[in-house]
């Protein structure tokens, strides 16, 4: 057997070969074979020997592109790295390019408070992408403020949003396309207009040549400046961010983009200088100023009597961590770290809380507030419904729990609820609507009833502190209701389902509805006004029905004994009539399965029974004089029929026969349907006792031809 597997292994490897050779003929080789063979046998032993190579080369193939791929992989992970080293690289190059500027700039400003004339040179030709008038008049405060109110003047709808400060002056501006980030189509010309510490960009005006209006206005501070690589057509292009959008920007050459993307990155590093500058001159302690000699000599009596006002305490900003902390919360939003910009934020608010207000402090909280409002907005964004609803109710815990920390309960509620109510919609029309009525409206109420509980208990765990938010939820909770009505009534009564099936489905929903009173909440009151009305049209649809039958019957009655034919029969009619109530039915059974009673009056009394359980499943007090006026009007068309035949019958057989019927009816169906009345309402029916007691003028007078009404 081993020489045989080593002949094999060697037949493989040379038919491997074979087949493999630069050279190789199928045709020639099949011929060449079918010529050598002894037989069948031979020819079905070397196909076999190919189909085996046939499989070790498949395998053979999927171990190597699973190693190519794996290799692939960890290439694709390498390059990754690679280019995230490259990113923090180019990070520290620019930091450290920033700060030898910054040191450049110190000594430079150093040397013109040395010699001022020299700083005047200086500033005259600080920046070759001045306008030409704004370099000469460099060197003048007045000049440059001139030149920049002379250029806003021509922008519509500014003069309000950027006011005149004296230390504001325009650095550089120029035309610009603006293009769309997505589909980079082009979408307008724009004229830039780049301040000290702002960018104002403007639309042109198409019928008033060099007239712009006012389109947007963004701080440096918040503003970032990204080449964007030349792709033909698209080229010269430069990208700004800002927190939450980005705009895309075409220059007119490469050059006009470079000094755009230079100048904005040095006007940029000026202003947080000159900011860090002065942050730290403000945290200096100030020496008081020294009153000048008054000639006045009753001067000083006065100052006796005043008391020295108190020394307004400085507030310590020059702290790292303030410093940093736009830009930390800036950060904090990018990576959806919401915990930690809130944390950033309470820390802050209690580092100042007990601190005077001061100049500023304020222009620290007005950078703060921008990224609160920042920060609010991709919190709002997280719960609205145009957001993934997966994930229950807890999902948009973090969203909720973080804006009740930044003091906005009330849109936090407000966004919540909404978000579970879109959620529920959703599960509602999600749910398909199957051809059995009844199991419809089991998951119907399995789905709602559970995401209002989920609801309920999320609510009351994120909203512990905030009791003035439950009044919302209870209203968004009639509101999700009426939705579930709306469902529940489109399925069950719209389709004209039976009282029986309706009867099951209304049960159901109320059961359901009881599991929300284990967290107090009980909406049975609002679910039941809301059904009142379709279950009031059932029930007056179901009472005609009956009606209808019962004078159809009456126009056919003969007035003859029923014959059930077989005693199984008659068994199954005492059990029918023994649910219904009726326990003295036998009384009323003859021998040879006859029943003394007529067939009219039997399907009368179960019919009318299987009314009153029904609806005694439906039955809430709102529904009580429909009930109760319904089974009056159903049971006066057996009454009337019955008192009419006695009146008219002239045959003394048949006579007897009706007024047996007659006090079937009178003495044994209708106090049945009054104790069952009251058994489920709780109260008796005194229109059901008047109209029993009205048949006693019937059974003490049956010649007389008053009619009981």
């Amino acid at each position: 057997m081993a020489m045989a597997l080593s002949l094999g292994e060697g037949g493989g490897s040379r038919l491997r070969r074979q087949l493999e050779s630069g050279g190789f003929a199928a045709a020639e080789y099949v011929k060449q074979l079918s010529q050598q063979s002894d037989g069948d046998r031979d020819l079905q032993e070397h196909r076999q020997r190919i189909q085996a190579l046939s499989e070790e080369t498949a395998q053979s193939l999927k171990r190597n592109v699973y190693q190519n791929y794996r290799q692939f992989i960890e290439t694709a992970r390498e390059i990754s790295y690679l280019e995230s080293e490259m990113y923090q690289l180019s990070h520290i190059l620019t930091e450290q390019k920033g700060i030898m500027e910054a040191i450049t700039q110190a000594l430079l400003l150093q040397a013109d408070r040395d010699d001022p004339a020299l700083g005047a040179r200086r500033a005259a030709a600080a920046d070759p992408f001045l306008p030409l008038s704004a370099k000469e008049a460099a060197a003048s405060e007045e000049g440059r403020q001139r030149t920049l109110t002379t250029l806003l003047e021509k922008v519509e709808g500014c003069r309000d949003l950027l006011p005149e400060s004296p230390g504001k002056y325009l650095v550089y501006n120029g035309d610009l396309l603006e293009y769309d980030a997505d589909h980079m189509a082009q979408i307008q010309r724009v004229h830039a207009f780049l301040m000290n510490d702002c960018l104002l960009v403007a639309t042109a005006l198409p019928n008033r040549r060099g007239a712009y209006r006012y389109d947007a206005l963004y701080p440096l501070d918040g503003l970032a400046v990204v080449n964007v690589k030349d792709n033909p057509p698209m080229k010269d292009m430069f990208k700004l961010l800002m927190f939450p959008e980005s705009r895309i920007f075409q220059a007119e050459n490469a050059k006009i983009k470079k000094e755009w993307l230079e100048v904005l990155e040095e006007t940029k590093r000026n202003r947080a200088l000159s900011e860090k500058r002065r942050l730290e001159q403000e945290a200096l302690p100030q020496p008081a100023p020294t009153p000048p000699e008054s000639t006045n000599p009753f001067e000083e009596d006065e100052e006796e009597d005043e008391e020295p006002p108190a020394e307004e305490e400085m507030v310590d900003l020059s702290l790292e961590w303030i410093q940093e902390l736009p830009e930390d919360l800036d950060v904090c939003i990018a990576q959806r770290d919401f915990e930690g910009a809130v944390d950033l934020l309470d820390k802050l608010n209690e580092y100042l809380g007990d601190k005077p207000v001061s100049q500023p402090v304020k222009e620290l909280r007005a950078k703060v507030d921008e990224r609160v409002r920042q920060l609010t907005d991709v919190l709002v964004f997280e719960l609205s419904p145009d957001r993934s609803l997966r994930g229950g109710p807890r999902a948009t815990r973090r969203a909720v729990s973080q804006l009740i920390r930044l003091g906005q309960s009330t849109k936090a509620c407000e966004l919540f609820l909404k978000n579970r109510a879109a959620a529920v919609r959703t599960a509602i029309r999600q749910l398909r609507i199957e051809g059995a009525t009844l199991l419809y409206i089991h998951k119907l109420c399995h789905v709602f009833f559970t995401s209002l509980l989920e609801t309920a208990k999320e609510f009351e765990t994120d909203f512990a502190g905030n009791n003035g938010c439950y009044s919302a939820f209870v209203v968004w909770a009639r509101s999700s209701m009426r939705m579930f009505v709306d469902a529940f009534s489109k399925q069950v009564f719209d389709s004209k389902e039976s009282l029986s099936t309706a009867a099951e489905c209304v049960k159901v929903a109320k059961e359901h509805c009881k599991q929300l009173s284990e967290i107090g909440l009980d909406l049975t009151f609002i679910i039941h006004a809301l059904l009142v009305k379709d279950i009031k049209g059932a029930l007056q649809s179901y009472k005609d029905i009956i009606i209808e039958a019962t004078k159809h019957r009456n126009s056919e009655e003969m007035w003859r004994r029923m014959n059930l034919m077989t005693p199984e029969a008659l068994g199954k009619l005492r059990e029918e009539m023994r649910s219904c109530g009726v326990g003295n039915f036998d009384q009323y059974t003859g021998d040879d399965c006859w029943v003394n009673l007529s067939y009219t009056v039997v399907a009368f009394t179960k019919q009318t029974m299987a009314f009153l359980e029904e609806a005694l499943k439906l039955y809430f007090p709102e529904l009580h004089m429909v009930l109760l006026e319904s089974l009056v009007e159903i049971i006066l068309v057996a009454v009337q029929h019955v008192d009419y035949s006695l009146r008219c019958e002239q045959d003394p057989e048949k006579k007897a026969f009706i007024r047996q019927n007659a006090s079937f009816l009178y003495e044994t169906v209708l106090p049945v349907v009054e104790k069952r009345f009251e058994e489920g309402v709780g109260k008796p029916a005194k229109q059901l006792q008047d109209l029993r007691n009205a048949s006693r003028l019937m059974r003490i007078n049956p010649e007389s031809t008053t009619s009981v009404v």
